[in-house]
Order: C-alpha cells, then sequence, then structure tokens
C-alpha cells in the first residue's frame, strides 16, 4: 500500500507536469501572459493554542501563467511566522519531573506547491478571482525557555482556498494584488506540553503584480 506521502509527491509531480502540458498546448509562451506575484502576509492562527497571535511576518511568491481564457496556473511558496509569549507556569512533564518557567513560542511554516485561479470577470483593470493552492508545508515550532528551546518539525499536506481581485491601474501588465484565504495542513509536532495536530489559519495578502 502506498503510504500518504508517496501519494502525495505524486499528486504534486501530476498537478506540474499537468500545468507543462498546458502551457504547450495553448500557445508558444507569451510574456504577456506570465505573472510574477510578490505579496506581503497577515496570517492568523485558527484551532490551536500554540502560536495563535496574528502576525504580519509572512511573504508569499507566486509565478503563474494564462493557460485558458480566464485560467491561471503556476507555482508558489511562502512563509511565515507567529508568536505567542506564556507567563512563568510551573509545567508537569512527568509523574517525577516539573519545570517553572516563561515560554516564548515561535511556529515557522513554509507551504509550496501548485496554484490555480479563474478570473471572475476578465476586466481590463479589475480582475476578481477564485483560486486555491495545494502542495505540501514544512513546520517548525519552537517553545523558548530560560537559555534553551525545545522545537519539533515535520510535512505535511497543504491545501488553501482564495478569494483575490488583481487590479492593472493603467490596464498595463502590472498592478497590485490583494487577496483573502483559509488554509489548512495536516502537520504534528509536539514541544513541551504542547502538540499540534492539524494546522488552520486565515489570512490576507497585499502585494504587486508584474
Amino acid at each position: 500500500m502506498k503510504t500518504f506521502y508517496t501519494l502525495l509527491k505524486e499528486a504534486v509531480l501530476a498537478c506540474v507536469m499537468l500545468f507543462g502540458a498546458a502551457v504547450q498546448s495553448f500557445a508558444q509562451w507569451d510574456a504577456r501572459k506570465a505573472h510574477l506575484i510578490i505579496d506581503w502576509q497577515m496570517n492568523a492562527p485558527l484551532s490551536t493554542d500554540f502560536a495563535d497571535k496574528i502576525s504580519g511576518w509572512g511573504m508569499n511568491f507566486e509565478g503563474t501563467y494564462q493557460v485558458a481564457p480566464r485560467w491561471d496556473m503556476g507555482l508558489f511558496v511562502s512563509f511565515h511566522t507567529n508568536h505567542k509569549y506564556v507567563g512563568r507556569q510551573t509545567l508537569n512533564l512527568s509523574s517525577t519531573e516539573s519545570l517553572t518557567t516563561d515560554q516564548q513560542r515561535s511556529a515557522f511554516q513554509i507551504p509550496l506547491g501548485v496554484t490555480a485561479a479563474y478570473t471572475l470577470y476578465d476586466g481590463k483593470y479589475v480582475k476578481p478571482y477564485v483560486g486555491a493552492k495545494v502542495g505540501a508545508m514544512f513546520a517548525r515550532n519552537t517553545t523558548y525557555f530560560g537559555a534553551t528551546g525545545l522545537y519539533d518539525k515535520g510535512w505535511g499536506f497543504y491545501v488553501s482556498p482564495e478569494l483575490g481581485l488583481k487590479i492593472f491601474p493603467t490596464g498595463k501588465h502590472w498592478g497590485f494584488h490583494v487577496a483573502g484565504y483559509y488554509s489548512y495542513a495536516t502537520n504534528k509536532t509536539q514541544t513541551l506540553t504542547c502538540g499540534i495536530d492539524g494546522q488552520s489559519n486565515v489570512g490576507f495578502r497585499l502585494g504587486v503584480i508584474f
């Protein structure tokens, strides 16, 4: 039986191959159909109290190509860090061990994979769209206490639907990008006494399009 990560790898590879085939099928390379998106990102974790404070410590990068009227496909990678301070308390680590300390928690995420978007209204200056990102996510969650720290890391499956708006003030190739998103990843980590089994986020992005 194939493992989950083998299936994930095959799914991402199939999407990349489909993207390449679609580009070749519809036309020769046309620079006017290609876009680079660079976003600043605001992110708020859900369903966990490990590091649940909203933060703007994130970026998103996308390279897309218009493979058909109203359809864009491409690749993406983003990163984000959320933090939380926990005041001094006594933690029971086991039946014979306890630790009195404060904590600084840090949750670092790097999702990457394929992205697709459908333009709802193909105007000259404004293009609203719905889209989705699918791939894998690397997560490293760290608890700092005293002069040391404890971390756990791992990979998981990642999916993220989004609703956005592309604005082209002059009707030309460059413009601005605004998007709101929800994401879910299957990552599992454990640090000190706090564990995460699946990670959900909501947030928005603001950036530029070239």
